[in-house]
């Protein structure tokens, strides 16, 4: 009795539903049979230049490597490859009342935000610095200040 009293657009309504679920039904059953691959179909290969492909190497191109020959070893940082992150610039602005200003970098020319937590010595504008470049959620920022006696 209750399909009965239904309006026009209930019924549309409930139609474009019915569909909707159809269609859902339909892209779930291809996707299912989809799904159902098989083990070699997933199965990836290397060649002989370090590329993936579907296809098996060619049994001919094989080669035995003796494991003895195989070296394993980690390379250690030597003194000489330890980088310096020290940089030099010039205070181009300070705010001591808002603790922050910028330092233009001396080789690169670019600016670098600093903030007052970052100082090891107080520094005003036109002063000499050395300071490491740190990245920031905002950008680059100058970390480890220090002024630098001429």
């Amino acid at each position: 009795m209750g399909r009965s009293q239904e309006t026009s657009n209930k019924k549309e309504v409930r139609n474009k539903k019915d569909k909707k679920r159809k269609e859902k039904d339909l892209k779930r059953a291809k996707k299912k049979n989809e799904g159902s691959r098989t083990f070699d179909d997933m199965i990836a290969y290397v060649n002989e230049f370090g590329m993936i492909t579907t296809t098996p190497p060619d049994a001919d191109k094989k080669s035995v490597v003796d494991v003895e020959s195989i070296q394993i070893s980690v390379t250690r940082n030597s003194v000489d490859s330890v980088v310096d992150r020290t940089k030099k610039g010039i205070v181009t602005m300070f705010n001591d009342q808002k603790g922050y200003g910028f330092i233009r970098e001396i080789n690169t020319n670019r600016s670098v935000f600093v903030h007052a937590n970052s100082l090891i010595d107080r520094i005003k504008e036109g002063d000499t610095v050395s300071f490491e470049v740190m990245s920031g959620p905002k950008g680059d920022s100058a970390q480890q200040v220090r002024v630098v006696k001429e």
